[in-house]
């Protein structure tokens, strides 16, 4: 989406409207962006946009998308495992737990213009990286698929005509090895060339579950990538590519962190967990969250795999190019997992399995920027299918626990009682999109999109149940209860649910370059996300079976505003842009959780509004300085029956969370970091040494749709550092380096735990890591 002029030579994070370059005159130069598919000067576009470049990504370590948050305020990740991830920017995007097949995704994630229709396919180990590129705010006026909150895009490194490539080996704390390397060059000199890169990484389990004396939460994972390049005419250009990844790995534990004390009215929360426990005969571990010890009796883990493969072709028509850009890809997810998280076979098996594939097509033409009307038009089309699998199986101590006994009829209900749920959904998306930039004046310009989005989507689901005593072989009365106790658990249920929409989206933005080195603009904007199908399994009316909640979600619309000044003094060495925003949310999709039941409902209306900053100062050669940060005021406006959390058993079922923060969305987030690098005399010829620190923070958060008091994320703060030696040609380069280096205790997801006992459960975030990395260029 975007691409710079400079890239070859970025070397630190810049946040927001800025790319980041190595520490020199260079860093002052006009830095080329295609954001609105023609190359422009990034600080002369009207668009929110962030952007680490590869180079930061090796200096920074940072592994992936959940780490790359910590470069970019205004973007957070949360979830339990990588099918069930959420993707937020700005607090907008997908509500926290929203793991269900039948939504389209508020953040849309794409890799090398091509489209990711699930999230987890985006959670793997980045890579022979160009740039990742953050946009806030709705999009689809000039590009791939319509969503309400922002968009991710990833460029990987292409094909070169000049033979380059360069291999990285790194080594740390819990075994930790990471093994990168890339090669390019020409096949048919001028005419075809090619690029190869993998990786792979490994490292032992950071927690130890005591029960079975085994590590968990592990590493295991390897990326392949290779493309080509034919350039058969001046005017033309193909890109060609495939990729393939796996994962295999033990995750994604949690730990005992207590039990909620009390309900909101002070009085003891019935029937806890400690109170289970006792019954069952289960010693409890101790509260030592942070000790990452953990206690269940099965070890969860995953296989996940993806692949694909894409074809991109560029024909220059003069006045403008036409692209054309195919895609094929496919997701695969098989977990197995300890349900209950708890050291009693409770759930005995809990897992979902997943089966994606996608086709994507887009046509688009651009014109190339140099009249006084420039354009962008195109068609896309997406169709997705989905097929889920979920098995759940309650063991021996089933009964005490989540029956509160193990009476004859609830023995008989559960002990060995299985449900098997199957889904399949398939989407289509039709859309047409274009933007129009009328240059009013050298400095005033008038900006103005839209987006016409047709989309069907179709499913069914199905539960069957099975397993447990045979109930005619007991007494009436304790066969009717234990009947009644099951259907509390799950009941035959079958349904299909169909949606159609047709939205229109758009936006309208106006620009005044006040100087050369100062732009104001201001955006209007909305978007749509279409409605979802709810594939799980409902509550239903007890007497008839019937559904108690429509398998249809309503779409979700956006309204977006948004103002904003980019600006560059002191001979361009200090760049410091400022936004505001106010976006608001109808019928917000989000998770309902009950006692029982998890599915998807609207919220009537949601918002975030706050300011954006971005501030980067390269007062010396060699030294620079960066800062990034978001103030959200992110609330939710109207949800007067949202099931009530823990700290309410008993007390009432419908809350109303009108008013109230909301989840996932920290009031505070900064960004902060320096790197500077000097020359040094080694006898190796030229060469520099280079240091390196980043900081980052984020202010407390809710982490249930609930709102719970008992899945508040407290504020925390990462400092990540690196020292090396290198040389300027690049072709050595050694590094030693830390992560998390004061060994910050925070947790990455933290909420009550299952079967509603008060216990509370988190994952505590990686540890301080420190290694080293010997890196070669050439």
């Amino acid at each position: 989406m975007l691409a710079a002029s400079t890239l070859a030579s970025i070397a630190a994070p810049v946040m927001a409207q800025q790319d980041s370059t190595d520490t020199s005159a260079e860093d002052r130069a006009e830095i080329l962006v295609t954001a609105r598919r023609r190359a422009e000067n990034i600080q002369n576009v009207p668009i929110a946009i962030s952007i680490v470049g590869g180079k930061a990504l090796e200096q920074t370590g940072a592994r992936g998308l959940d780490q790359i948050k910590q470069l970019v305020p205004s973007l957070q990740i949360l979830g339990s495992n990588p099918r069930n991830t959420n993707i937020n920017i700005r607090g907008l995007g997908t509500s926290v737990g929203t793991s269900n097949d039948g939504l389209e995704n508020g953040v849309g994630v794409y890799i090398d213009d091509v489209y990711y229709g699930r999230p987890g396919q985006a959670m793997f180990d980045l890579f022979d990286i160009d740039r990742v590129e953050v946009l806030r705010g709705p999009q689809g006026t000039l590009f791939g698929k319509n969503t309400t909150a922002g968009a991710i895009s990833i460029t990987t490194r292409g094909p070169s005509f000049d033979t380059e490539g360069n291999a990285e080996a790194s080594l740390g704390d819990d075994q930790y090895r990471r093994i990168r390397a890339s090669i390019a060059g020409p096949l048919v000199d001028g005419v075809l060339a090619y690029r190869v890169s993998g990786s792979y990484t490994k490292r032992d389990g950071q927690f130890y579950n005591s029960r079975l004396n085994e590590d968990t939460n592990d590493l295991n994972r390897a990326s392949g990538r290779g493309q080509l390049l034919f350039t058969p005419s001046s005017n033309f250009k193909l890109l060609i590519g495939g990729d393939y990844s796996w994962q295999k790995e033990n995750c994604c534990a949690t730990v005992f962190a207590g039990v909620a004390p009390a309900r909101i009215d002070g009085t003891p929360i019935p029937n806890n967990y400690y109170d289970r426990a006792t019954r069952a005969g289960y010693i409890s571990p101790p509260v030592d969250p942070f000790a990452l010890r953990t206690d269940t009796d099965v070890n969860s883990h995953f296989r996940m795999s993806q692949g694909g493969a894409s074809g991109k072709a560029d024909l220059d028509l003069g006045s403008a190019t036409l692209t054309s850009v195919t895609a094929f890809r496919y997701w695969h997810w098989d977990p197995v997992n300890d349900g209950d998280s708890i050291g009693l076979p409770i759930l005995s098996i809990a897992q979902t399995s997943n089966r994606q594939k996608q086709f994507s097509q887009e046509l688009r033409i651009a014109s190339n920027g140099t009249r006084t009307i420039d354009y962008v038009a195109g068609l896309y089309y997406f169709h997705q299918r989905i097929v889920g699998s979920n098995i759940t199986q309650y063991g021996s101590a089933a009964p005490n626990w989540v029956l509160g006994s193990n009476s004859v009829a609830n023995v008989a209900a559960i002990d060995g009682f299985t449900t098997f749920n199957d889904s399949a959904s398939t989407t289509d998306s039709y859309a047409g999109f274009g933007q129009v930039n009328w240059h009013i004046s050298p400095a005033l310009s008038l900006t103005a999109g839209l987006r016409y989005t047709h989309e069907k989507k179709s499913g069914d689901f199905a539960q069957t149940v099975s397993g447990g005593a045979d109930l005619s072989t007991l007494p009436l009365d304790i066969a009717a209860a234990a009947l009644a106790s099951r259907n509390s658990l799950g009941r035959p249920l079958s349904y299909d649910a169909r949606e159609t929409d047709n939205s229109l989206s758009g936006l309208a933005t106006l620009s005044y370059q006040v100087s050369d080195d100062v732009l104001a603009y201001a955006t209007y904007s909305r978007g749509s996300k279409s409605g979802g199908l709810n594939l799980a399994a409902l509550p239903t009316v007890e007497a008839t079976g019937a559904l108690q909640v429509s398998p249809v979600v309503n779409p979700e619309k956006v309204t977006n505003y948004e103002a904003g000044i980019k600006s560059q003094f002191l001979d361009r060495k200090v760049t410091l842009n400022l936004a505001a925003f106010w976006t608001e949310s109808k019928d917000y999709q989000t998770t309902v959780l009950t006692n029982t039941f998890t599915y998807i409902s609207n919220v009537g209306k949601v918002r975030a509004r706050g300011v954006e900053f971005d501030l980067r100062a390269q007062p010396a050669e060699g030294l620079t300085f960066y800062g990034s940060g978001i103030y959200n005021d992110a609330k939710i406006l109207s949800y007067p029956n949202s099931p009530c959390p823990i700290e309410y058993r008993s007390l009432q079922t419908v809350c109303d969370l009108s008013g109230k923060r909301l989840p996932g969305t920290s009031k505070w987030s900064l960004s902060a970091g320096a790197d500077v690098s000097i020359p040094v005399v080694l006898g190796l010829g030229e060469t520099a040494a280079y240091a390196g620190v980043d900081y980052s923070y984020r202010s407390s958060f809710f982490n249930s749709n609930n709102d719970s008091i008992y899945s508040i994320i407290r504020a925390y703060s990462i400092v990540n550092a690196r020292l090396g030696i290198r040389a300027d040609n690049r072709v050595w380069d050694l590094s030693v380096w830390a992560r998390n280096l004061f060994d910050e205790h925070y947790y990455e997801n933290f909420q009550p735990g299952s079967f509603n006992s008060a216990v509370l459960q988190g994952r505590p975030g990686d540890p301080r890591t420190v290694g080293v990395t010997l890196r070669s260029t050439f």
